[in-house]
């Protein structure tokens, strides 16, 4: 075994676990990062990763690893300067650990992560809330899971993998009804539901039985369900229904997106953005700004306030038809 591979597991067990005392999400995170890494050198060295060593991990194939990606594996900026800042976190954990590779450290520390380009939010209106609802099959077991889990996420805007990590004893429907989430960082908040939610909810619970710790939302088997099931499913029922609602199918509907779509309820409802921040978990009140550039609604009442040029200010008021016809006269 090389030196990289018990370097490797300090990082994970001594760094991050007793350390950091990072989350399970991640570490998680920063596993799927070098697994990724690993296979990649793996393939253009024709090593095993367990015979490669810190030396074979320059600044060169990690440049390149960058770029596969990218243009291999569909990346985009966020991921892939999500995927650096792991590897960087390695490195400079390697720094104190591997001082005979300190050149080829500081070189891998010094590429810089991309600039993201920042696009408006992407969320849904109403009629395109009620036809993404209507799309699962209630006649069956998974459409009517489908049609709950979509309906909590639409009204709580819960990230998926809090909504993956709903526990049974986390749901609370008696008077103020609420649910209870294990967010990002370690961080436990309840949203209130509302009635309709209630109704959904109760509706599932009566079917899906079983222990206070079970998840939510399951598989048939009664396993978790994972980010990439849940994905997979917004995406099919956004297809389905798409055909009744013509605008679903200009929108690139994740569910993400759902989260987006409960806060700008929120907005347009009147909550105020450190509201909204408090309602999603935000770490800051300035991520829940994005909302207030993607309404549109607001900048069109600013515009309503402007005065023409040429135009008398002051409020337009329609003549009196009977004084315009005899104006006409």
């Amino acid at each position: 075994m090389s030196s990289l591979a018990p370097l490797i597991q300090g990082f994970f067990t001594d760094r991050l676990a007793h350390q950091r005392q990072a989350s399970d999400h991640t570490v998680v995170a920063y596993r799927d990062t070098i697994r990724l890494l690993l296979r990649y050198t793996s393939q253009q060295t024709g090593k095993q990763p367990t015979d490669l060593d810190l030396g074979d991990l320059g600044a060169a194939l990690i440049g390149a690893f960058l770029q596969h990606l990218e243009n291999d594996r569909g990346n985009g900026t966020t991921t892939r300067n999500a995927r650096l800042a792991a590897i960087h976190s390695l490195f400079r954990y390697a720094a104190f650990r591997a001082p005979e590779h300190s050149a080829l450290i500081q070189q891998v520390l010094a590429i810089p992560s991309q600039r993201t380009q920042r696009r408006d939010v992407c969320y849904l209106t109403r009629g395109e809330i009620e036809a993404l609802l209507a799309a699962p099959d209630r006649g069956t077991w998974w459409g009517r899971r489908d049609h709950a889990l979509l309906h909590l996420a639409v009204q709580t805007g819960l990230r998926v993998s809090e909504l993956t990590g709903v526990q049974l004893q986390d749901l609370w429907l008696g008077r103020g009804p609420r649910v209870l989430c294990h967010g990002k960082g370690r961080k436990d908040r309840a949203t209130p539901l509302t009635r309709h939610t209630v109704i959904v909810l109760r509706g599932w619970l009566a079917e899906r039985g079983g222990d206070p710790t079970d998840p939510l939302f399951c598989t048939h088997r009664g396993g978790r369900l994972s980010p990439e099931a849940v994905a997979r499913l917004v995406a099919k029922h956004t297809a389905a229904a798409s055909v009744a609602c013509a605008s679903l199918r200009t929108k690139n509907v994740t569910p993400h997106t759902l989260r987006h779509t409960a806060a700008m309820s929120l907005l347009h409802a009147g909550a105020d953005t450190s509201v909204i921040a408090l309602w999603l978990g935000h770490e800051s009140q300035e991520t829940s700004m994005i909302y207030l550039h993607a309404d549109m609604t607001i900048k069109e009442r600013a515009l309503a306030r402007i005065t023409p040029p040429g135009s008398k200010p002051g409020r337009y008021t329609a003549p009196d038809p009977v004084l315009a016809f005899l104006d006409s006269l």
